[in-house]
């Protein structure tokens, strides 16, 4: 039985295709039993994994034929497995009978894609990591999937990850082969300057920063298909899977569902009528609040709120969740300010809470650093962090928009 699943994986592992060496690979412990890559359609979660897969396969086989574990490893043993829950495997047999016999065999990483395809996935997850101590499980989770605090069969067990599409930097990376590095927040604040110039001897960022606004955030960008197309293609599988079958809305709302995002479209980075939304889609402000919720939860817009306010309460403003899905706005032409703060709060929010704030300023990040965004640099410093968009070396606070995509 588990020859059929061997030769989809074989198959998959050898036409897997990772560009770069995405960040996230380095820092997850790959020893934690369960593991969740959590990340928004199109960013490339099963190509990780896969390649995740490919490496511990190399790894294997570089292991010394003396090393205890090879030793005690049933002859012919593969060491992980790669499988689709929508397989029609599972409409007769359970997630941890093959694991069980995976396990037998000799298995040590089982790689599932999928998972909220299979009914009770986080139970036989729960089950599996209790039965079977030496097996690893590393599965794929849409960004809606319930998963800690909102999900009691593994919230005290499993470890979670959220991968990204591509930053500015891995994007730079690819298009030149360069190998720069990333930069905590911190260390952009006070050297931004040293960084800058020691990049810009090496590659001209700004050549790069607006063909990455365009198309540089999904990995669809270097298929040879249309990218526009591919995009629209995900977006709509973001509502018809991700909000429409995972949260369990009747499809006769899914015409006012794409209306809410295309009336979203059309006008962020804006601030939110629910009103007049409401009165526009004919659905209660109540609904419309969770559709945002939804949206939001399925990495098509982001939210911001003012400091100490979070959902249900209505968010300070609406932006698109990267510049991608914003230039995907064909009935309008968007200002390089709403671009710039898109790719602004884009870059910062994945490892960094980002707020509005009372004061002047646009952003609060981590409640202690006051930004501002422009498009071009102000003739005098500012008093405050600037992330500036056409600006290829800063000065002072004056900080160019394309470091902060060096966050990861």
């Amino acid at each position: 039985m588990l020859d059929a699943f061997f030769k989809i994986h074989d198959f998959l592992v050898e036409h897997t295709f990772m560009p770069i060496r995405r960040q996230l690979m380095d820092e997850i412990d790959w020893e934690d039993r369960l593991i969740a890559i959590k990340g928004g359609r199109g960013v490339g979660k099963t190509d990780f994994v896969l390649s995740r897969a490919k490496e511990i396969e190399q790894e294997w086989k570089n292991r010394p034929v003396d090393d205890e574990r090879k030793r005690k490893t049933p002859p012919g043993a593969r060491p992980c497995l790669y499988v689709r829950m929508s397989d029609f495997y599972f409409t007769e047999n359970t997630l941890v009978e093959l694991a069980g016999k995976f396990v037998k065999s000799g298995g040590e990483y089982l790689f599932l894609d999928q998972v909220f395809k299979y009914p009770n996935w986080s139970r036989e997850l729960k089950k599996c990591y209790t039965k079977y101590k030496n097996l690893h499980i590393v599965f794929c989770a849409t960004p809606v999937l319930p998963l800690e605090e909102e999900n009691h069969d593994i919230a005290d067990i499993v470890k979670t990850y959220n991968l990204r599409g591509f930053s500015f930097r891995e994007y730079l990376n690819l298009q030149t082969g360069m190998r720069f590095r990333s930069y905590t927040l911190e260390e952009i604040l006070q050297h931004h300057g040293s960084i800058a110039r020691e990049i810009c001897e090496r590659v001209r960022p700004l050549e790069y920063f607006n063909q990455y606004i365009t198309h540089g955030y999904y990995p669809s960008y270097l298929e040879s298909t249309s990218f526009e197309a591919e995009l629209l293609k995900t977006m709509n599988t973001m509502l018809d899977v991700d909000v429409l079958m995972i949260k369990q809305i009747d499809v006769a709302c899914l015409n006012k569902l794409r209306r809410l995002l295309y009336i979203l479209m059309c006008e962020a980075p804006c601030a939110l009528n629910v009103s007049s939304i409401s009165e526009e889609i004919g659905l209660s402000r109540a609904t419309i609040m969770n559709y945002i919720k939804y949206l939001k939860d399925s990495r098509l817009i982001n939210l911001l709120y003012m400091e100490n306010k979070n959902f249900p309460m209505k968010p300070s403003k609406v932006y698109m969740q990267n510049t991608n899905l914003a230039k995907m706005a064909f009935m309008r032409e968007l200002t390089p300010q709403d671009l710039y703060e898109t790719c602004f709060y884009a870059s910062i929010h994945g490892a960094h809470k980002v707020n509005a704030t009372e004061r002047s300023a646009m952003f609060v990040v981590d409640n202690k650093y006051y930004f501002d965004v422009r498009v071009d640099q102000p003739t005098r410093d500012t008093i405050r962090p600037t992330a500036v968009g056409e600006m290829e070396i800063g000065r002072g606070n004056l900080i160019p928009l394309w470091l902060l995509g060096f966050l990861y």
